[in-house]
Order: structure tokens, then sequence, then C-alpha cells
């Protein structure tokens, strides 16, 4: 218990409230104890908490993205994939409390109990400590996965012009494969982009698609991106 609350960065004033929240239903069941607390009415708790800290701040964050796309970022930061790779940053399965049956079966590497017991976590330092605790606690993770979410769509060339495109409608892409050469094993593709007739940049690569990232960064280059 010591360990995972010096990973997180919060101490609990009431340790039974961790305890509830890493706790799994399974161990429940096995030892037939009502009084045992599992954490699924704590996983309810912590995703709303989740939605309001993970809504606020890219509300606040991210003023050039528009309803849907806040929508769309928010899903991708609550989903059960991105909880998932958050409880596996502190080796939340090792904490687990689970029915002999369940661990041995892997359930403390399981997506779906790990994405919930990181949920019940958020409540329990939420009802411990209230909203500050917890809101430091989420964005410990979620400020990072933005960050890294950005660069990845800043590396994807492609995507970054024609989003730029679309906001004139009428214009067209088109990506020409222009030169081929080199043997098999070994190959280099040079592409051109198209903006309708005119070409707007010039990139190579092993394959087609890297040319064709290169040349969406030069027009992007061109465009002043």
């Amino acid at each position: 218990m010591e360990d995972l609350q010096k990973r997180i960065g919060y101490t609990f004033k009431n340790t039974d409230l961790l305890t509830e929240a890493l706790t799994h239903s399974s161990y429940a069941n096995e030892h037939k104890a009502k009084h045992i607390k599992y954490n699924e009415r704590l996983e309810f708790l912590g995703d709303a908490v989740l939605s309001i800290v993970v809504s606020d701040y890219i509300f606040k964050h991210c003023p050039e993205l528009p309803e849907g796309e806040l929508t769309k970022l928010r899903a991708s930061l609550v989903c059960e994939k991105t909880l998932f790779e958050f409880a596996k940053q502190i080796e939340l399965g090792k904490y687990l409390v689970l029915s002999k049956g369940e661990r041995n079966n892997g359930g403390a590497e399981r997506p779906s109990i790990l994405s919930d017991a990181f949920e019940a976590l958020i409540a329990a330092i939420y009802i411990d400590g209230g909203i500050e605790p917890a809101s430091k606690h989420i964005l410990n993770f979620v400020i990072p996965a933005i960050k890294n979410s950005k660069k990845k769509k800043l590396n994807d060339y492609k995507t970054a012009l024609q989003e730029i495109i679309q906001k004139n409608p009428g214009e067209q892409l088109e990506y020409v494969l222009v030169g081929e050469s080199g043997p098999d094993h070994n190959k280099h593709f040079v592409v051109e982009v198209h903006l309708n007739s005119n070409v707007i940049g010039k990139g190579g690569g092993r394959s087609k698609k890297e040319a064709e990232q290169q040349a969406a960064r030069e027009a992007l280059e061109l465009m002043g991106y």
C-alpha cells in the first residue's frame, strides 16, 4: 500500500478507501463475505470525476478545437485502452486484491479490470482528499498523453495537410508517383503532391507512404506551417 501511495504521490488519510479501490468483486465472491467492499461503486464515481477533470482541462488548454474535436479527444483519454495504459504506468495490477481464480487467469493484467481499478482509485482519492488531489492525479497521466497525441499528429504530415485543405471546399489533393528506382530490396520512390493541378510539394522515401509523407511535409513548409 505504501509503495503504491508513493507511486501516485498521494497519501491516504483513510486507507480503507484505497483497499476498496483495489478490491475486485471476485475476491468478495470467493470469500462469500458481505462486509467486504469491492470497487464497482467507486468505479462509477471515478468515471464521472475523470470525465469532468479531463473536460475542464482540454476546454481550457485546447481553445483551437471545436466541440466535435473536443469530444473525440476526451473519448480517447477516458477509454478503456488509455486507462489500461495509465494503470500499467503505476503497475496497478500488482496491488489488486483478486480471487485466486481471477489472478491465476491473468486478471491482474486484464485491461477491463485494470481500467476499472484506475477509475476506482480516482474516486478513492476524490473522497479522501477532494477534487484538487484527484485532478492532480488524473492530469499526471492525461497531460503527457495529450502531448504525445499532438506530437504524433504533427508527424503525420498527410493528415495535417488534408485538414488544412479541407477548410477550403472544392480544393482537391492528389499524390502522384513520379519516380521509382533501385533494386527490389532497396527501392526509392518519388512522389509529388498536387493541389488541383499545381505541384505544392515533392518528397522521396523507401516506400510510397514515406514519399507521400515527405511530399506533404514540404507542402506544409511552403505554406508556412
